[in-house]
């Protein structure tokens, strides 16, 4: 049987992208840890992909370990680079420089 999220969890998930400040970037991993559910980088993927149906969070701020973009979402990386972030010849954010050190 499937376990259904609960809103508590899902803004706790919310709640921690809110806290990723402008020009700086979050792994879906490492906001798994931050909330103590270091092993659910997927479920943050998935509270993520359904964020507006909660408001308005800065989701464009979250990638994955490498830096990678969500596949999809062209307008993620215009959105990153509006705040500063800067990316390696491969596209993918230099996370050595611009990830959020929570």
């Amino acid at each position: 049987m499937k376990k259904r999220l609960d809103d508590r969890l899902i803004y706790e998930i919310l709640s921690a992208v809110e806290e990723i400040p402008r020009g700086k970037v979050a792994s879906y991993g490492q906001l798994a840890r931050l909330i103590g559910h270091e092993k659910n980088a997927r479920l943050v993927g998935k509270v993520l992909s359904m964020a507006e149906f909660y408001g308005s969070y800065p989701c464009h701020r979250v990638v994955n370990h490498a830096g990678r973009t969500a596949p999809g979402w062209s307008e993620q990386q215009s959105l990153l680079a509006a705040e500063g972030v800067g990316f390696k010849p491969n596209g993918c954010v230099d996370m050595k420089h611009y990830q959020w050190d929570e």
